[in-house]
């Protein structure tokens, strides 16, 4: 674990600082089109469907960098755009993500599918390394249409609709 100088956390609670780097309603937003609709770009983010304010989201970009969990990089097409990428710090957020996600759709009214997110729920570890080895290769192929293309594939296996 990291040995830490000084704190400017309120607390030394790992719960009360984790919430303080990405407890608001934008940072996991940001970081799940990064890790699972292979979103990259500042645009991407603003079109996501989320309805983030441009303010809202160049801050959260810019507090997402300084806490380590993503990195800017020129684009190698247009040096003039930025490349947002999970560094390994946020890819570790992967295993949040995907409870959160299950746990939603569990728990809440969502759009979400539900023969997907029992798929989701009954593979977590094959999906945690898919998510994993896209990062490694910077494979930026959204993870969504492989998960949607699997439920489907089971729909049509148990002969059911979700």
């Amino acid at each position: 674990m990291p040995q830490r100088a000084s704190s400017k956390h309120r607390s030394l609670c790992p719960v009360s600082i984790s919430l303080e780097i990405f407890g608001d309603r934008w940072s996991l937003l940001i970081i799940r089109d990064l890790m699972v609709r292979g979103f990259h770009t500042f645009k991407d983010f603003q079109q996501s469907g989320e309805g983030i304010a441009t303010n809202i989201l160049a801050d959260r970009l810019r507090k997402l960098e300084s806490a380590a969990i993503v990195v800017a990089e020129p684009d190698g097409a247009d040096g003039r755009k930025l490349n947002y990428r999970l560094t390994e710090k946020g890819i570790d957020l992967a295993p949040v993500l995907l409870e959160l996600l299950i746990w939603g759709a569990l728990h809440e009214q969502t759009g979400a599918n539900c023969a997907l997110v029992e798929r989701m729920a009954a593979n977590r570890a094959e999906i945690l390394t898919e998510v994993r080895r896209r990062w490694e290769n910077r494979d930026p192929t959204p993870l969504l249409p492989m998960l949607a293309k699997a439920a489907d594939i089971m729909r049509s296996r148990h002969g059911n609709k979700s």
